[in-house]
């Protein structure tokens, strides 16, 4: 990201190998062109029904996911932020 505000630092790029419904979103897993597995949860704060969740499903497969983080945050530092947050 160019200009002002926070830089962000692309982690990783990942190519969706598996979407599996869960009971308020989707679990999404994947490899990077490293050979990393990543699993990526996505909750929905609404309900959807069958029909959508398969059709949301099947977008999601045919998808690719671009990963980056703030310029500054260590990835450690950034899980402690989130568990941190996570206790409140």
């Amino acid at each position: 990201m160019d200009g002002p505000g926070p830089r962000f630092i692309p982690v990783a790029d990942i190519e969706v190998d598996s979407v599996v419904p869960t009971k308020s979103g989707y679990r999404l897993q994947g490899q990077a062109a490293d050979g990393a597995d990543y699993q990526i949860e996505l909750h929905l704060d609404l309900p959807i029904d069958q029909r959508t969740q398969q059709v949301l499903g099947e977008f999601l497969s045919q998808s690719e996911l671009k990963i980056s983080r703030k310029s500054g945050d260590s990835p450690v530092t950034a899980l402690r932020r989130e568990r941190a947050r996570q206790r409140k």
